[in-house]
């Protein structure tokens, strides 16, 4: 398949900080890639500078054909690159279906005086709008939430509300970050069931993650950094197997109760 996302020997640095350095990655089309490390290993940066937040101190980013380096957020979510935050970022005042309808910005034609004076642009694009809101929530399976408060949801539902406002993007690449982060098992296991749901309905779906049972489990592909640096890519059983990994994750030594040979 062709790749949708590109990065090629992408760095971000902070003053004398490397957080993010020569790293190159490649997305095909239809992929649920994640993006593993330990903490502090640049992964967010490095989503970061996928997303717009942050321009490359070196390096391309690539969306399709097209060179997306230092876009910034709103001209990269345009070209079709939706995320959500580790931190869930809902209007909790907001009922669930206003919230799907605000990730509608982008598209809306209705400009200040339009929503002022209630002109004929206003009131189509207000009945699109509620229309295809209602549409998305029917297809994530939210519609019986669509009046409730935001705030007032459990945790996991509001995890797979911020997906649905995502969603109103028409996004060709979906990046979510921690989206398990704060789930208990069974909306860990919920959630994972939505993604590659998604993921059949033709979204191609991009995820930082710490849950290592839920990537492997959930991702065909994944990528691995250790203090800014790519350590492993491929499949989970490559990644798996992989001692660079283990020592990341464990050090060297005791790796999940097996001793492990030292490199000769």
């Amino acid at each position: 398949m062709s790749a949708i996302l590109r990065a090629e020997g992408v760095c971000k640095y902070f003053g004398g900080l490397k957080a993010v350095e020569a790293v190159d990655m490649e997305i095909a089309q239809g992929d649920i890639f994640g993006i593993i490390g330990p903490n502090g290993a640049g992964k967010t940066t490095f989503f970061n500078v996928c997303t717009g937040i942050y321009a490359p101190t070196q390096g391309r980013i690539y969306l399709g054909d097209e060179d997306i380096s230092g876009l910034s957020p709103d001209k990269v979510a345009a070209r079709g690159m939706a995320r959500t935050f580790q931190n869930i970022q809902l209007f909790k005042y907001l009922t669930v279906r206003d919230n799907v309808k605000i990730g509608f910005h982008l598209h809306a034609k209705t400009r200040l005086w339009d929503a002022v004076l209630h002109t004929e642009t206003y009131r189509k694009d207000e009945k699109l709008i509620n229309e295809e809101s209602e549409a998305i929530l029917d297809r994530v399976g939210l519609s019986r939430y669509s009046g409730t408060m935001a705030g007032m949801l459990p945790y996991g539902v509001q995890r797979r509300v911020e997906i649905a406002r995502a969603l109103a993007l028409e996004p060709r690449l979906l990046l979510l970050d921690e989206p398990a982060a704060g789930m208990n098992p069974q909306e860990t296991m919920e959630l994972a069931e939505f993604i590659r749901t998604l993921n059949a309905d033709g979204y191609t779906i991009v995820l930082i993650e710490h849950d290592m049972r839920f990537v492997m489990n959930t991702c065909n592909r994944i990528l691995v950094l250790n203090f800014g640096k790519k350590i492993c890519e491929g499949t989970p059983d490559t990644v798996r197997a992989d001692r660079n990994v283990h020592e990341a994750y464990f050090g060297k030594g005791l790796i999940a109760g097996e001793a492990v040979k030292k490199r000769a």
